[in-house]
């Protein structure tokens, strides 16, 4: 007799649109809360994620909706897509959940939603999950990322000591998304201009005279320009791994469900790099 074990459903939520705001031309703010939020547990990370599930345009059903019953009876092309989003706040008092969406146009899944999103609007997600939270005891902080990582990195810069100096390097294609960013540490930003190559980060890292004393850095955004800051910082700055937070949120060229495939392809090739 062959035993079977059946995986345990992961829990969705059904939180509905509350506010809808746009940020600057390539981002929007939505505010999403309801009971079915409560014991939403986040408060130890500052990179919490959610992970969106979004009907795509025409699939003809909408949340709260149950995943495998869909990938059950419909064809591939209208299963929900799974996006990955950072959680920019949370008020637990009154269970309101902030994601803030980049957004070019019609491309993509959840940036279209976001754009067509209204009040009473119903969102289903999972989570959440994390990994990161700036260590208070470092003598300083990195944060390199781009559009994407803006809200990650605006939710760390709440976490930094008083007084203690953090540098964030943001790399965006248009200069009209630059974010009013703030910490209670002695924030230094600097905003780079895309010019489509996969270097930008990397030669304003290798450019950054580094405070004295042991940092933690965050760097995450475009895979290929992750992959090029983080050898840099292992092997030029020699900084210890447990000292850094690496991530390729998407990657040129590259799907999300192509770049989920891919994903684990690309941490072989990076750990190649430090070999």
């Amino acid at each position: 007799m062959t035993e079977t074990t059946t995986r345990p459903k992961r829990r969705t939520r059904q939180a509905t649109v509350v506010s809808v705001e746009p940020l600057t031309p390539h981002m929007i703010r939505v505010v999403v809360g309801g009971d079915d939020l409560e014991g939403f547990k986040v408060g130890e990370f500052t990179d919490h994620y959610v992970k969106l599930q979004i009907p795509p345009p025409g699939a003809g059903y909408a949340a709260p909706f149950d995943s495998e019953e869909v990938k059950a009876q419909r064809p591939r092309e209208e299963w929900p897509r799974v996006r990955t989003y950072t959680v920019r706040a949370w008020d637990p008092e009154r269970t309101l959940l902030t994601l803030d969406f980049v957004v070019h146009g019609d491309e993509g899944v959840a940036g279209p939603w976001a754009t067509a999103a209204k009040p009473g609007d119903v969102l289903q997600l999972m989570g959440p999950g994390g990994a990161y939270a700036p260590d208070p005891d470092a003598a300083w902080h990195l944060m390199v990322g781009d559009l994407s990582v803006l809200p990650a990195i605006g939710a760390s810069l709440q976490r930094v000591p008083d007084g203690v100096p953090v540098h964030v390097l943001v790399e965006l294609d248009d200069q009209a998304d630059r974010q009013e960013l703030t910490s209670r540490g002695d924030l230094h930003v600097t905003w780079l201009r895309a010019d489509g190559s996969d270097s930008v980060l990397l030669d304003a890292v290798r450019a950054l005279e580094f405070p004295a004393g042991r940092v933690h850095a965050f760097v995450h955004g475009e895979a290929s320009g992750v992959r090029a800051v983080r050898r840099h910082l292992l092997v030029e700055r020699e900084i210890p791994r447990e000292a850094l937070s690496v991530s390729g949120y998407w990657k040129r060229t590259r799907t999300d469900e192509e770049w989920r495939e891919d994903k684990a392809e690309w941490n072989r090739l990076a750990e190649q790099d430090v070999a």
